[in-house]
């Protein structure tokens, strides 16, 4: 089903669109998937990034994408594409611009833009290779940018 509907919504065509533009080596993953190795373009500085059913990735990440012990699709950074691709199903493209800012509030949020970005970790953050960031604790101090608002008390207003 995902397969199918990757297509209709064309995230597959595009990421292929992509591959193709980046001359990249392209075979059958499992699952419906397309692999796409040998992307060498500066971005994403990701080692592998999916579009629709097409997962790029730049050659030095190949072994990430070898099966384990558990059978075909068993790699971890596999099975985190997969998922990614999961969520270009549901939402088409409309993924992009949700996923990148996701991905800005993450960066305000943790410090990088995958921690707190809610694609990556549905997607799995140990499977993506990310790590996991506690978000800072809020401040109890009032922003100096905020003032205090007026209450009433009474018929007066206090501030």
């Amino acid at each position: 089903m995902r397969r199918l509907l990757n297509v209709v919504n064309l995230t597959t065509p595009a990421g292929l669109a992509l591959a193709r533009a980046g001359r990249c080596r392209i075979c059958r993953g499992p699952d419906g998937l397309v692999l796409a190795e040998g992307w060498s373009w500066t971005l994403p500085k990701a080692a592998a990034f999916t579009v629709g059913n097409v997962v790029l990735y730049r050659s030095r990440a190949a072994p990430l994408f070898r099966p384990g012990t558990g059978g075909p699709g068993s790699s971890p950074l596999l099975r985190h594409e997969a998922r990614h691709s999961s969520q270009y199903a549901g939402l088409g493209l409309a993924f992009l611009p949700l996923y990148f800012l996701a991905a800005g509030v993450s960066k305000l949020r943790h410090g990088d833009p995958a921690s707190g970005n809610i694609f990556e970790r549905l997607a799995g953050l140990d499977d993506g290779g990310y790590r996991r960031t506690v978000s800072p604790a809020p401040s109890r101090a009032p922003s100096p940018l905020r003032h205090p608002r007026p209450r009433r008390n009474g018929r007066k207003w206090r501030f």
